[in-house]
């Protein structure tokens, strides 16, 4: 499912999310990473398990970045294993940084 769509209470949750983590406002990553810095970012599993909520967690970069490239590697449903590449996103290291950690709360509550 393409980021586009998914349903709107998903769109909205996202947003309640990255206003609740101040993510538009990070002094710290605003104030330390300046915005011609790039860099790529890897999504890797942790532990086995059942990957669940790919797309949701690339709709959180895009939200925070539309600029950033963000490609799925594998699909929702897939065995995990330590270690197994996920997704990758790359663009501006502030805006990978900031989206982060919402990305990721919702890919690992999402997974099983």
């Amino acid at each position: 499912m393409a980021v586009s769509q998914l349903p709107p209470e998903v769109h909205q949750l996202i947003d309640a999310a990255l206003t609740e983590d101040q993510v538009f406002s990070d002094p710290t990553t605003m104030s330390l990473v300046p915005p011609e810095v790039m860099g790529v970012g890897m999504i890797r599993a942790k532990a086995r398990g059942i990957l669940a909520g790919g797309e949701v967690a690339l709709a959180v970069f895009q939200r925070v970045d539309p600029s950033l490239d963000t490609e799925a590697l594998l699909s929702d449903g897939t065995e995990l294993s330590p270690g197994a590449d996920i997704a990758r996103v790359a663009g501006s290291a502030g805006s990978i940084l900031r989206a982060e950690r919402i990305a990721l709360n919702f890919l690992q509550r999402m997974s099983g």
